[in-house]
């Protein structure tokens, strides 16, 4: 599947509000991710990029232009159909990790599968098997208060991957972690892209962590600015 083009957005275009209060947020992005690519997603606060993510990850749709996903038009698609793209070939991680406070990591990695009517002893073993995965076996007891930063974006990966996603979309995912911390965690997602072929679509504002991608793409007033690889950037 490598190679293939997943995603291809064609005169994107966002506006907000209507009239002299509308803002275009997004003005005309066109874009193309090949499957198994590692996209980093950069520019300042009211660029466009997040309104980009949302728009990708099937939680907003565009005001014009098309928006191909393994060649099939999501924004023609019923907010139900949207659901199951969402649910059915993507995986999100978030900067504030969105973990359940109350309910242990086993528990957390699960949701992903209980919206999917997994069986109990089904979503029992894909946990296990994805807390495995990102070192976290010993600590599917343990609730998020239990665990520490780094171990938290630990269990939030676990539940992005348990479905087997076809794109994980990362969402400043080391913005509150050290440095350390923040490095382990992109080898964790490199090893995902490299070894399982997913492809990564995350926003940063660290220079550090969009290294670790093959393609940065910066974003400037609703523009790609520019689109290359971390040895181009100048």
């Amino acid at each position: 599947m490598n190679g293939e083009t997943l995603i291809r957005l064609s005169g994107i275009t966002k506006t907000y509000g209507s009239g002299q209060a509308a803002f275009q947020a997004l003005k005309g992005i066109d874009l193309a991710v090949q499957s198994g690519d590692f996209v980093a997603i950069m520019g300042h606060s009211g660029s466009g990029k997040s309104t980009a993510m949302n728009i990708l990850g099937c939680l907003d749709t565009p005001t014009s232009g098309s928006y191909l996903f393994l060649g099939a038009h999501v924004e023609r698609m019923s907010r139900n159909q949207r659901d199951l793209l969402r649910r059915r070939y993507l995986g999100f991680i978030f900067q504030g990790f969105n973990l359940l406070s109350r309910t242990t990591a086993l528990e957390n990695v699960e949701l992903p599968l209980i919206y999917r009517g997994e069986p109990v002893a089904v979503r029992h073993h894909k946990a296990r098997a994805a807390l495995e995965q990102v070192g976290l076996r010993e600590w599917e007891h343990h609730t998020p208060a239990e665990l520490s930063g780094g171990q938290q974006q630990r269990v939030a990966i676990a539940r992005a991957i348990v479905t087997r996603p076809v794109v994980l979309l990362a969402d400043e995912p080391t913005g509150n972690l050290d440095t350390r911390t923040s490095r382990e965690i992109m080898e964790l997602i490199t090893t995902f892209n490299r070894e399982q072929g997913i492809t990564v679509l995350m926003v940063t504002h660290e220079p550090d962590m969009a290294a670790y991608a093959g393609r940065v793409i910066h974003f400037v007033d609703g523009r790609v600015e520019s689109d290359s690889s971390p040895g181009e950037e100048s």
